[in-house]
């Protein structure tokens, strides 16, 4: 009997003890719970805020463009990068994100959801190798699920940044309906191939697990994705589009045509800059990732590195500092970083946009004196070739102390200086595969565009006249002597011009 009361006494002893320790685990494990949301949340804001960032960007490219250009074509400019934020997103929204992410499996930083898991792909000796993606398209089968419209915003406006990359280099002689269907092309397929295969589970993000090249190829915020998918683009399309009237003399020699607006130009960069940490930063796609303050900074030194090593060359070069090479190299210097710019050092950013600065200088005069492609805003050149130097330049320096588990590899990202040549090899790889690809596409499009609008180039008494009132319906400075005088060249070429014009030929 006593030993039986002494148990109960014990039993009830012991009960507030289990009960509070019950409690405390119940506290624990909502408290987990809570932080748990409330860093899904923190990512969320993080995502969206920096995507608003890169679509303002789209203001920068435009006063860029338009600024590096003359007055007769400022509303047809202006115009282009303004429809080509709606144009190519539709498109984008329609096909092109489904064919992009619809196998990119699951958003871990936004939640989890992993519905977005339908890659199409090839089986080559026991290994998956992803094509493109399955769902997605028009955004159904994913109604209301917020991580899906976040990625999408995001992911959204970065395809943009690629879309609007050619109107700068096409400038001046493109047909407006012609850019318009080009840029359905862009947002529905050329864009999100390339970027599928790099971002969406594709066969270039395979290249580490299928093959050992280091974590495959690697672009932290789209070196390669955006910038060189848009400069390569560019580089297609206004050598198929020929040059414009009096850039070239019958010797071959170029001649300079000068924008009509530099302060504009300048003020364009300057958003591009601000709205590039959106770009960097807000691709680890995590507020809660402290790596972010490491990747604005890269970001901001690589810009300004970038803008210096062009004022220098150009003041060594040709006794003056030239404003639209300074803004040219500050923008070279932060496409370059895009890439790296998690993956690296401080001194490494610096470096990396250093190199930028100078080779964008070397760039705009090689491919405007040697292989007489006319690219009025140097867009081949910023974006192109220094988009090929970012992804090279992570192959060569990112130092191993981030992006451990990229692309399902162990281990963190190391360059080749840091022991891993693989690494460097799926950069080359993936720099070869945009070069190749994105251009098969880009003269696909070209020519398709070309018949289904009937060519891509404006006549030659349009072109002298300038773009704005028969494109457009619409001057931009209704009252500059340039536009007064150009008004008067809208009589029949033969009469105010004396004689007809010859258009600068397309390619065949």
């Amino acid at each position: 009997m006593r030993r039986a009361v002494g148990l109960g006494l014990l039993v009830l002893a012991a009960t507030p003890v289990t009960l509070v320790a019950q409690a405390a685990d119940s506290l624990a494990q909502a408290a987990n719970t809570a932080a748990a949301a409330n860093t899904v949340a923190i990512n969320f804001v993080w995502t969206l805020v920096a995507g608003f960032l890169v679509m303002f960007m789209q203001a920068g490219f435009a006063m860029v463009e338009t600024g590096f250009t003359r007055a007769k074509n400022a509303a047809h400019t202006m115009t282009m990068n303004f429809m080509v934020y709606g144009i190519a997103m539709l498109a984008y929204w329609a096909v092109g994100f489904a064919i992009q992410a619809g196998g990119v499996g699951a958003l871990g930083t936004l939640g989890g959801y992993d519905k977005l898991a339908h890659e199409v792909s090839l089986t080559i000796a026991g290994k998956q190798w992803g094509l493109f993606g399955g769902t997605g398209f028009f955004l159904t089968g994913v109604a209301y699920t917020a991580p899906v419209f976040a990625y999408f915003l995001f992911q959204m406006v970065f395809m943009d940044t690629a879309a609007t990359i050619p109107t700068g280099a096409l400038a001046e002689r493109w047909k407006f309906l012609a850019f318009v269907v080009f840029s359905v092309f862009v947002g529905a397929f050329i864009y999100p191939v390339y970027a599928n295969w790099t971002w969406g589970g594709g066969w270039l993000s395979m290249l580490g697990k299928n093959l050992g090249l280091g974590h495959g190829h690697v672009d932290f915020a789209g070196s390669s994705v955006v910038h060189m998918t848009g400069g390569v683009m560019a580089f297609f399309a206004a050598a198929l589009l020929g040059p414009r009237r009096g850039k070239y003399n019958y010797d071959g020699s170029a001649n300079a045509i000068p924008g009509h607006n530099i302060p504009m130009a300048l003020a364009g960069t300057f958003i591009l800059a601000f709205g590039w940490f959106g770009f960097n930063a807000g691709s680890t796609l995590a507020g809660s990732d402290l790596r972010i303050g490491v990747i604005a900074t890269n970001t901001m030194l690589a810009g300004a590195a970038g803008g210096i090593t062009a004022m220098v060359y150009m003041w060594i070069r040709y006794g003056k500092p030239d404003p639209s090479m300074l803004a040219n190299g500050t923008l070279a210097g932060l496409v370059a970083i895009t890439a790296p710019c998690a993956f690296v050092t401080a001194p490494s950013a610096v470096l990396i946009g250093g190199v930028a600065g100078v080779l964008v200088c070397a760039a705009v005069f090689f491919i405007e004196r040697r292989l007489r492609i006319d690219d009025p805003v140097g867009a081949i050149s910023v974006h192109g070739v220094n988009g090929l130097w970012g992804i090279l330049s992570l192959g060569l320096l990112a130092d191993g102390t981030y992006g451990d588990g990229w692309n399902g590899v162990n281990g963190a990202v190391r360059g080749l200086f840091y022991g891993d040549a693989g690494q460097f090899a799926a950069q080359l790889v993936g720099g070869v595969t945009n070069f190749v690809a994105v251009g098969a596409m880009t003269y696909v499009a070209y020519k398709v565009t070309a018949v289904l609008v009937g060519g891509h180039r404006v006549a030659p008494d349009i072109e002298e006249l300038g773009l704005d009132l028969p494109e457009m319906g619409a001057l931009a400075y209704p009252d500059s002597p340039e536009v007064a005088s150009a008004v008067i060249l809208a009589e029949p070429a033969d009469v105010s011009l004396g004689g007809g014009l010859e258009p600068e030929p397309e390619a065949a």
